[in-house]
């Protein structure tokens, strides 16, 4: 297992994307933070913290997608907000790592229902397996990597941060 990122690393990865991120949405009066399961959310609400310092005029507001990326049609991924929320609304889902695309795919169905304005992706490490249609707009750290090795991202709620590629 090798670290790939630590702790100062992703805190300079999540400044630049929240400077990048607020600098292509300043005409936006909201911003809808869309978070992927755990670590996806986690990261969300670092880019929220770093893009409400950087540009406190965009209101920023945080919710949680949720599903199972081994089997995303077992069962409907949910949002914990309702789509009047996210409609005409700017939206920007975030995850911790983007391999092929369809932990993604999947998650932007029930935004897409909501009719929002406009959607985005963020993620902190993508990869380069895409079998599905999906355009990363923010990335971290771009990263080619074989098939077989693994992104492992640690965000813990306390403690330290790191990405390990094993």
């Amino acid at each position: 297992m090798v670290k790939i990122l630590n702790e100062h690393q992703i805190d300079q990865k999540v400044k630049r994307l929240a400077i990048e991120i607020a600098e292509q949405n300043w005409q936006e009066q909201e911003l809808i933070l869309a978070g992927i399961n755990t670590a996806g959310y986690r990261f969300a609400g670092q880019l929220r913290a770093g893009i409400d310092a950087y540009a406190p005029e965009i209101r920023t507001q945080l919710v949680h997608l949720r599903l199972n990326p081994a089997d995303p049609i077992q069962k409907d991924p949910e949002c914990d907000c309702t789509p009047d929320i996210l409609k005409g609304k700017s939206v920007l889902v975030v995850d911790d790592v983007a391999n092929t695309g369809r932990t993604l795919f999947f998650a932007i169905q029930p935004i897409l229902k909501a009719m929002p304005a406009k959607i985005q992706v963020a993620v902190l490490v993508d990869r380069t397996h895409k079998a599905f249609p999906i355009h990363v707009d923010h990335v971290g750290l771009r990263l080619a990597t074989t098939l077989h090795e693994h992104i492992d991202v640690q965000l813990p709620p306390e403690g330290e941060r790191s990405v390990f590629l094993r």
